[in-house]
């Protein structure tokens, strides 16, 4: 089980400040973002190899980069957008052309994107439909989105919040359960905005759970996402942007 930072509580719920105080996890082998690295290796499936050389993929809520070494030798220019720097500075040293700033206003260019990868991001924001619009405004017709993100409903909270919480899943007080997303509603949001996104369930393999809770060396990875019928926890989605 990992320990979770005392003074966190103290903390809103969903607090971004919370990244500063956990930006050593980043990379650590079994550590409090061990599933994220699973995540961004799943999302990375997702995305195929570069139309054009110069092509920008967009990592929304990049964090310490853990898209970076699953895009290697795809082609992209990898531009991640963050609030928090000290999660910035590990996604730079990876490669990633790390920019601060907000995804409810991104400083990219309408049209500019290829790919855009949300992955993790969404359950975080306050402003879904902003983010939505802003996600779909950078991305060129045609482009590419992937996202991952948990499902709003109870047994998402129970899984994430209680269990998960408890025996180390996530940090304590990281995610906020009121603003877990509905794929019913994303979808709908994408929509309006031109992409039509699919979504199907994912979950973390036992096995790679087994490694990471258990006492045994931690090596990542430790374990993987996979395909799963149920969208009813976690989820992925994949659409492209409607040509003009």
């Amino acid at each position: 089980m990992h320990a979770t930072l005392d003074h966190m509580p103290s903390m809103a719920r969903n607090d971004p400040r919370q990244y500063d105080d956990l930006a050593d996890h980043w990379w650590r082998p079994g550590g409090h973002f061990e599933l994220l690295h699973w995540l961004a290796e799943a999302r990375a499936r997702l995305i195929p190899s570069a139309s054009m050389p110069g092509a920008i993929l967009l990592d929304a809520g990049c964090g310490g980069g853990l898209l970076a070494p699953h895009l290697t030798g795809k082609g992209y220019t990898h531009v991640g957008v963050d609030l928090r720097a000290a999660g910035l500075g590990h996604a730079a040293a990876r490669g990633v052309r790390a920019v601060r700033g907000d995804v409810t206003a991104l400083p990219l260019a309408t049209g500019s994107v290829e790919v855009v990868a949300a992955g993790e991001i969404l359950e975080h924001v306050t402003d879904l439909p902003g983010t939505v619009a802003e996600l779909s405004r950078v991305l060129r017709p045609g482009g590419l989105l992937v996202l991952d993100t948990v499902n709003d409903n109870a047994l998402s909270r129970f899984v994430t919040i209680t269990l998960g919480e408890a025996i180390g899943l996530a940090p304590a007080g990281l995610h906020d359960p009121a603003l877990f997303v509905d794929p019913g509603r994303l979808t709908k949001e994408f929509a309006a905005h031109g992409v039509r996104l699919q979504v199907r369930g994912a979950r973390p393999s036992v096995p790679g759970l087994l490694r990471w809770l258990g006492p045994f060396e931690k090596r990542s990875p430790l374990g993987r996402i996979v395909p799963t019928r149920s969208t009813a926890v976690l989820y992925q989605g994949h659409g492209r942007k409607e040509a003009a």
